[in-house]
């Protein structure tokens, strides 16, 4: 069965740095550097649509219909506000996912934050809806949202970690120490981002054009 890809709330990254060498130059930390046009910050993920779904449906023990609760999610992704472009600062890069993805560690303005935290307490009003009791234990614990940490943390996955012998080459000899730390400090750059949209938005269930996008 065709499944529908992943549906998250998120910020395209515009440019990062003041030339696009400044991009590439992280190359020597990153192996398959992302392509700097596919780049952005995840702000809130919904996971596949039907996962979610299942994954309301098993927590309320069936009293929500999966097909509503996929339409109902649909509207209310469609409904939510829109954050305006910003822009932010990497410093350094941080290792994500188990240690298999590379990222930009971006430090974003306090209004952003506050944005991401009133998504997540929509979410919790949606899960509300949708009659899902204890919401932050939901939250935590549905596979498709796949949350790892219970906290926020701006970041931009640019590609795959160096191997133990290349991460850090060039930095002085501090490699290997901020390597086992899980970060390595980079010059400045600045990170321009667009207004949030959702990622698949046109596969939504329901009204195409009901909301923000």
């Amino acid at each position: 069965m065709l499944r529908l890809p992943r549906i998250t709330v998120e910020v395209p990254v515009l440019g990062v740095g003041d030339r696009p060498a400044d991009y590439e130059q992280l190359a020597a930390y990153a192996d398959g550097l992302r392509k700097p046009e596919g780049l952005h910050m995840t702000l809130l993920h919904i996971g596949i649509l039907d996962d979610f779904a299942a994954d309301v449906v098993a927590w309320t023990k069936g009293a929500t219909d999966p097909a509503a609760a996929a339409v109902k999610t649909a509207d209310w992704l469609r409904a939510l506000p829109v954050l305006e472009g910003f822009t932010g600062t990497a410093e350094r890069l941080v290792l994500f996912g188990g240690g298999r993805v590379s990222g930009l560690d971006v430090e974003v303005p306090q209004h952003v934050r506050d944005f991401q935290v009133s998504l997540v307490a929509a979410l919790r009003e949606l899960l509300d809806d949708l009659l899902v009791d204890n919401s932050d234990d939901f939250i935590l614990s549905s596979p498709a949202l796949g949350y790892r940490y219970p906290r926020w943390h701006p970041h931009v996955a640019i590609g795959k970690p160096k191997s133990r012998d290349h991460s850090g080459e060039g930095r002085s000899g501090e490699g290997r120490s901020r390597e086992r730390s899980g970060s390595w400090e980079i010059r400045p750059l600045k990170v321009e981002f667009g207004p949030s949209q959702i990622r698949n938005r046109q596969l939504l269930p329901g009204p195409g054009d009901g909301g923000h996008q």
